[in-house]
């Protein structure tokens, strides 16, 4: 693992591939961290040639951390909201976004294919929106567009997102048992649970870095992010959008409004799937990215390439 400063944070990332290849920028979501997206998808993903870059936002994992700053109330941030007012927050989807282009700057790739999940969707798309000299396609995985007339989170999912969850040190079976719930209930009906690949993940999350106040900033960025349609009325990268049948945080309505949302965006319905992208659907979320990818690189000509590491 490597950092960067940038936008007045230090990013932690990795890379696979060849600094010669295309290069994918891999963005996480709400909460997680880098190694949501796993070496395997990484991997397989380098191997259709591609340098690919994963990394830890602002307040998650190896990368800078906000613990200065309070965690917003989000009782009193969905109130404000209500009446109509922007409150201030630490930071938001704009900054988050700033911070991946500070990145591609760091590692002097001028363009990337970039593929975010869940709130990385919103960033890859704010990346899309107001840094487009830099967005060579865009990969919107399990996201929204912040369409206030879209359907909301089914409200036990939202619940247990968002219930404090027990400290991994001096409680690491309660965090945990905590985290698999959640996870087996926002995962889908079409492929078992994988609760051995999960554990490692939280496991790993947990010993890299635990700060529930960081979940609390970037769900406040998420909630003042306002709807973004008519300023994706404006991408002009080719763009996929991947979404779940049987996701309870963002509902399938959520991808298809973004897909409708984008010109000439292609929709990629996964049937049976959660809020994830579960192992066995690696295979068709990674040949749909290299699809769009390569359409993108054939509109342009010359192939997208990074300067230096």
């Amino acid at each position: 693992m490597k950092r960067v400063e940038t936008n007045g944070v230090e990013l932690a990332f990795e890379v696979f591939g060849s600094p010669a290849d295309p290069a994918i920028l891999l963005v996480a979501g709400l909460g997680t961290q880098m190694i949501r997206w796993t070496v395997p998808f990484c991997r397989a993903l380098a191997a259709r040639g591609y340098r690919v870059i994963r990394f830890d936002n602002r307040d998650a994992g190896g990368s800078t951390h906000f613990g200065h700053v309070a965690a917003p109330d989000l009782g009193a941030l969905a109130a404000a909201l209500l009446a109509g007012r922007t409150p201030t927050v630490p930071y938001t989807l704009q900054d988050m976004a700033a911070d991946a282009v500070g990145l591609l700057d760091a590692l002097s790739i001028d363009r990337a294919h970039v593929v975010g999940r869940s709130m990385g969707g919103m960033i890859a798309q704010v990346m899309a929106c107001e840094h487009p000299e830099r967005v060579a396609s865009l990969t919107s995985i399990m996201s929204s567009t912040g369409n206030p007339r879209l359907p909301p989170p089914a409200p036990d999912a939202m619940a247990m997102m968002t219930s404090p969850a027990p400290d991994p040190v001096s409680d690491p079976d309660g965090h945990l048992a905590h985290g698999l719930a959640f996870a087996r209930h926002i995962a889908g009906r079409r492929y078992p649970f994988d609760e051995a690949a999960t554990r490692h993940l939280l496991v790993e999350e947990a010993r890299r870095a635990h700060d529930r106040s960081g979940f609390g900033r970037q769900i406040a960025a998420i909630a003042v992010g306002g709807d973004r349609r008519s300023r994706l009325a404006t991408v002009t990268a080719p763009t996929l959008v991947v979404h779940g049948s049987d996701d309870p945080l963002f509902p399938p309505a959520c991808g298809e409004d973004t897909a409708a949302s984008i010109p000439a965006a292609e929709f990629m319905l996964m049937e049976g799937v959660g809020h994830d992208v579960p192992a066995e659907m690696y295979d068709a979320v990674i040949e749909a990215i290299d699809r769009m990818a390569r359409k993108a690189m054939a509109a342009r000509g010359p192939r997208l390439t990074a300067l230096s590491l």
